[in-house]
């Protein structure tokens, strides 16, 4: 049986999990069956690790607020004829412990025991912190 693995993005475009979870409502952005597909230019060569119960984490003004868990790897073909990877996400969106996270471009792998921990229910309503809080909390191990 394949380990798990789980992918880590920047969510460009939105400052809170709130705008995330408006753009994925879109019909624009639902396209696999009426779920979110988010694409990108590249293939994950670790797939099979993917699909074994990763999920797609989202990173806002540096730091990690949500993820969503991937159900498939569908290959999407552009205007311009070049093959990309459509990640195909659960439309639930789970908030997570804020963790900081540096700039890069693309997505990276993110091993499971590195992964933030999901937030509680009822403690879900603290995410609309202010970033700038949330990030000083993080950064001095308030979780």
């Amino acid at each position: 049986m394949a380990d798990t693995v789980n992918l880590v993005k920047i969510c460009v475009g939105a400052e809170r999990v709130e705008d995330l979870i408006a753009w994925q409502t879109s019909p624009r952005c639902r396209k696999s069956g009426g779920r979110p597909v988010h694409v990108t230019r590249m293939f994950p060569k670790r797939a099979e690790e993917v699909l074994n119960g990763g999920s797609l984490y989202w990173v806002f003004k540096g730091m990690i607020l949500a993820r969503q868990s991937i159900v498939a790897l569908d290959e999407v073909q552009g205007h311009d004829g070049i093959l990309r990877c459509g990640i195909v996400m659960d439309p639930n969106v789970v908030r997570t412990e804020a963790v900081p996270r540096r700039p890069f471009q693309g997505w990276r792998y993110l091993p499971v025991d590195e992964a933030p921990r999901d937030l509680r229910k009822p403690r879900a309503s603290e995410a609309n912190l202010p970033p700038e809080l949330m990030t000083a909390l993080a950064e001095i191990g308030v979780r």
